[in-house]
């Protein structure tokens, strides 16, 4: 094979890891009835949601962390409308199949959720996981808030942001670990090493959409951020709680994490207060019944029963 032959060949494999490795990671785990749509961050994959996947898995929901064309790694972009498109139709599936579906949503996966929620407002409940509408966080270079008009430029197609330490980890030695996957592959467990400017356009148009009628949302929210998260800042949470319809409305700040919180040093609180939160809508929504228990932990059934009993007393 000629030396050109061999290197666009390799250029080809190279191309095609993210593909592969998307695809590979999809996620889905039947269990009751309560199903959990988890949707991951911009051009990236459900690998980045594989603990809480585990974790929601072990204490009994049906989990499905689904990969999107046009939003996930390995496939061309597509508009922001095509994204909202491909999330409702996962939605669609299971609420087809399961008697209650909650939507789950990291980074610009927050706001592709709040678009499926206002779509679907029969949705049991919605997580947001370090949302992000803006990127406004302390480590974002300066020039990342012009990009958005380098899209109407040739740079279009040249360009690419180039992803940098502390790749959203506080933990050191997550993120050498993350470094040095970053730099033989183009993809990595928290995300790509790169994101093309028309990914970066539609995530803004998408993020700009998520924020408009945010009152009309009603559903059982819970919102985890970090106030360390070097990629969306707090602004990016506070704006969406004071402006939710929601009644049953939960926040988590965590201060030992950056804005990948899914696989930083509190990964485990924010699985943990994500499973609570589902089990306590289900109570707060009188979904449990004699015939249908979810299974849950012995300290989840505990704290169940207290509120059970919280309930009756009220009565």
């Amino acid at each position: 094979m000629a030396t050109g032959d061999l290197e666009a060949a390799r250029a080809t494999a190279q191309a095609a890891e993210p593909a592969q490795a998307a695809l590979a990671a999809r996620f889905f785990s039947e269990g009751d009835g309560h199903a959990v749509l988890l949707l991951h961050g911009l051009s990236s994959s459900p690998l980045e949601l594989r603990y809480l996947a585990r974790y929601l898995q072990k204490e009994g929901f049906t989990v499905c962390a689904p990969v999107i064309a046009g939003y996930s790694a390995g496939s061309p972009v597509s508009t922001m409308e095509q994204w909202v498109e491909g999330a409702l139709r996962e939605y669609d599936a299971l609420a087809a199949k399961y008697e209650r579906v909650s939507v789950c949503g990291l980074s610009i996966g927050g706001a592709l959720a709040l678009r499926v929620i206002r779509e679907r407002p029969g949705a049991q409940s919605l997580v947001l996981l370090s949302l992000t509408l803006a990127y406004d966080g302390w480590a974002i270079p300066w020039y990342r808030f012009v990009l958005d008009c380098a899209y109407y430029t040739p740079l279009r197609h040249r360009y690419c942001y180039r992803e940098a330490e502390p790749f959203g980890l506080r933990n050191e030695a997550l993120r050498a670990k993350i470094a040095r996957a970053m730099q033989r592959n183009a993809f990595s467990e928290v995300g790509p090493s790169t994101i093309s400017l028309p990914a970066l356009h539609e995530a803004l148009r998408l993020a700009r959409s998520a924020r408009r009628q945010l009152a009309s949302i009603e559903n059982d929210a819970l919102v985890i951020h970090a106030i360390d998260d070097e990629t969306s800042s707090p602004r990016n949470p506070r704006f969406v709680i004071d402006n939710l319809g929601s009644t049953f409305l939960r926040t988590v700040w965590l201060d030992d994490s950056y804005h990948m919180i899914t696989s930083d040093n509190e990964r485990e609180i924010v699985a943990r207060e994500t499973v609570l939160f589902l089990r306590e809508s289900e109570v707060v929504h009188g979904a449990q019944d004699a015939q249908s228990q979810p299974v849950v932990s012995k300290a989840l059934a505990r704290r169940l029963r207290q509120l059970a009993n919280v309930g009756r007393s009220k009565t």
